[in-house]
């Protein structure tokens, strides 16, 4: 009797398709990223048949896995930007800047179709869907290909008599194929070698040339093929992916492909199959052909070579085949362990919470091993301490990405709006394996696209100008990223007209951003005025800048990530804008200190040292807030003052003396603790717009301690200063200055 199976929570069709589709999430803006980044580059190099190759590929994953996963909107309108990149491997069209362009436009209309399903981003527009399809069957050559073309909703269906069954992309699968070229491929004007070497780019693949059809010498007719091919190949991409190789060919060559391995399924074996087996499966070796071997008492390989029923390039072929299972065995065995997963942002997320939760439960429990001062129970601290050091640290380097994934869709930004302004420039990128918390870089993405708009507007001049001052017609901007102990620099440089500091100094001037008295203001300093809001030298309003709005936005959103900006500029040789960010904005080294009965928290990499503030020196400074360290004046900022604590300092304070872009500023405490394990909590909503404070942390005897924001300290004290004293005393930017 068969055994009675009890039904799944849900196995309707429109559940198995949601789940299909959530599947194909993360890959389907993978493909994405990955064709725009082939346009571009085909772009440049329109002969290059591996680009032209990538960006059908592309394609055509997206038609396949649209389809299976119920897109049949997007499987339909790719299939007839995939017709026409067929027509372009084909020879029958070429590369050019409409072709690239409208491409691009479809892809960007395929992205707005995922994001109706995926993100709630509106419906896509299905008029312009049918417009770009239309754009595309233009293109086509006046042959039958016209008339063969499908609307954007139907497309063609090949179908194949005969063959192995299709095995599903994505997946691990091994295949045997046998390319036996048509002797005059030649003369077609089709190497089989480059379509070898493009069966190699799709996975581990190892391929024999059979040559016991190679006529003598005196029969050989230069012009013809008499080599065939025997490989071995293992690849995720599916038996489409195998026929689109050989798609020019099929139907003057012979091949066929055939399934050996699926996803590991022969893992349970014992051993991969006997020499003899395989040969008997490709048709090479007869029932009586092995009979006749086995009547010797040698190798099996050397006894069919010898009775004469193998060549010996068909079982140096088997043998590959044999070696190469066994050595994917043992590689999928070994990666069992490391295999990679996708997992939910929402679970990371919940994870990085649980793990700072943790933190905080282990220095409340560190406090009070030491309060019971108990030898084992200190000892127990010390362990748990170090485990959740690890695991802190192996959490934040799960959510660590590399910000090169957001680096590839600037050249789309910079190629776009150089169009659009008249100009030529191009990007350049390094340090895109550069690592940062997922987080930072999803924050990141905007702030980037203002600045390098910018140094397309603002920056790079028109080709005839730079011309004219001896630069290349193109301009270039360089982006750049690399790590600085706890914090990455990510630098955006052009080789422009530079900052007009001039016209800023002007400008800052007549918004009383600056006092006109000070013609001595550095230009570091000078330059930090256009990311004030509203600040703009654009001499007409366009639709890229002129209207004040921009850099701001820029400063708000790396401020939000705890980063500062530092902008250097000569004139007619270009700008550099560098940004400095924490590598992660969950948990933070930390310094803590005390004022009174208030604890405060100082990030841990802007701390260079700490010095004694006496009342002797108090008195040497005459009342202004600077200490002599070792013979450099360093301004200070009281704490205490700056946030009305109550009760009076101790005889001797301590300064922490921090550098904040460059300057030395210092803060002054009543006691100083050390250092500190911060998790980082967001204040409430009605301490959110507390000036000076990033957010919170809780100790382990569950007293809350405040992160301080030292740039914001930092620059507030500066305009109180300016506006204070008209001149007069030295304030902290004057000191520094």
């Amino acid at each position: 009797m068969d055994e009675i199976r009890e039904p799944l929570e849900d196995e309707s069709p429109e559940h198995i398709i949601a789940k299909l589709r959530e599947t194909f999430k993360d890959e389907a803006y993978e493909l994405l990223a990955e064709l725009e980044a082939a346009l571009l580059e085909l772009e440049k190099s329109p002969a290059d048949e591996d680009l032209t190759g990538r960006v059908f590929r592309a394609l055509h994953t997206i038609k396949g896995s649209g389809a299976t996963c119920g897109f049949r909107d997007v499987s339909g309108f790719t299939h007839e930007v995939e017709t026409i990149f067929d027509m372009v491997r084909k020879g029958k069209i070429a590369v050019s800047k409409e072709l690239i362009d409208l491409t691009l436009k479809a892809r960007d209309q395929i992205k707005a179709m995922f994001d109706q399903y995926y993100r709630g981003g509106g419906s896509a527009d299905t008029v312009r869907t049918r417009e770009i399809a239309a754009s595309f069957k233009n293109l086509l050559p006046d042959t039958g290909d016209k008339q063969n073309a499908v609307s954007p909703y139907g497309p063609r269906r090949h179908t194949e008599s005969g063959g192995p069954s299709q095995a599903v992309p994505g997946k691990n699968v091994t295949y045997r194929i046998r390319f036996r070229p048509a002797q005059d491929i030649l003369s077609q004007g089709v190497n089989p070698v480059s379509l070898l070497d493009e069966l190699r780019r799709l996975g581990d693949c190892t391929v024999v040339a059979q040559t016991d059809a190679v006529p003598k010498l005196e029969d050989l007719n230069p012009e013809l093929c008499y080599t065939y091919w025997d490989a071995i190949l293992t690849t995720s991409q599916g038996m489409n992916a195998i026929k689109d190789v050989f798609i020019f060919v099929k139907d003057s060559s012979e091949l066929k492909v055939d399934i050996i391995d699926e996803d590991g399924k022969l893992d349970d074996e014992k051993s991969y199959k006997r020499i003899s087996d395989i040969l008997v499966e490709r048709g090479d070796l007869t029932a009586d052909g092995l009979q006749k071997a086995l009547k010797s008492k040698k190798l099996m390989g050397e006894m069919l070579v010898e009775a004469g029923v193998v060549a010996p390039g068909h079982v140096e072929s088997a043998l590959v085949e044999q070696q190469h299972m066994k050595e994917l065995r043992e590689k999928r065995q070994t990666a069992e362990s490391t295999s990679s997963i996708r997992v939910s942002t929402d679970r990371l997320d919940g994870l990085v919470d649980l793990v700072s939760e943790m933190v905080t439960v282990q220095a409340r429990f560190s406090r009070a091993a030491a309060l019971f001062n108990n030898p084992e129970l200190l000892s127990i601290a010390e362990e748990v301490e170090r485990l959740t050091g690890e695991l802190r640290d192996n959490t934040m380097s799960i959510r660590m990405m590399p910000i090169g994934t957001t680096f590839s869709k600037f050249k789309r930004v910079v190629r776009d709006l150089s169009s659009e302004l008249g100009k030529e420039a191009v990007l350049v990128t390094e340090g895109a394996e550069t690592e940062l918390d997922k987080t930072v870089i999803e924050r990141l993405s905007d702030p980037l696209v203002h600045l390098i708009r910018n140094c397309i507007d603002h920056g790079i001049e028109p080709p005839e100008t730079r011309k004219v001052t001896g630069k290349p017609g193109q301009g270039t901007v360089h982006l750049s990223a690399i790590h600085s102990g706890a914090h990455v620099l990510i630098q955006i440089r052009d080789d422009g007209a530079g900052l007009d500091a001039n016209g800023i100094r002007a400008k800052a001037t007549e918004k009383g951003l600056v006092d006109g008295n000070r013609p001595d203001l550095p230009d570091r300093e000078l330059f930090q005025f256009i990311l004030a809001p509203g600040f703009s030298t654009a001499k007409k309003v366009t639709d890229v800048s002129g209207r004040g709005v921009g850099l701001d936005v820029v400063k708000k959103a790396i401020d939000a990530l705890r980063g500062s900006i530092e902008i250097s500029s000569q004139k007619g040789l270009g700008t550099t804008i560098t940004l400095k960010l924490p590598l992660t904005l969950a948990i933070i080294d930390g310094f803590l200190t005390r004022i009174g009965a208030e604890y405060f928290v100082f990030p841990l990499s802007l701390v260079e040292e700490c010095v004694e503030l006496t009342r002797e020196g108090v008195k040497n400074a005459c009342g202004r807030n600077i200490a002599n360290v070792r013979g450099d004046i360093v301004p200070y900022i009281r704490l205490r003052e700056r946030f009305s604590i109550d009760g009076g300092p101790p005889p001797i304070e301590q300064i922490v003396i921090t550098r904040v872009e460059d300057k030395r500023v210092g803060f002054v405490v009543d006691h100083i603790i050390g250092g500190h394990q911060t998790v980082i909590k967001n204040l409430g909503g009605f301490y959110r717009n507390v000036e000076g404070i990033s957010g919170a942390t809780i100790l382990g005897d569950g007293t809350v301690a405040l992160i301080l924001d030292v740039p914001k300290l930092v620059q507030s004290s500066e305009k109180e200063e300016m506006q204070s004293l008209k001149g007069g005393e030295p304030s902290i930017q004057k000191t520094v200055a």
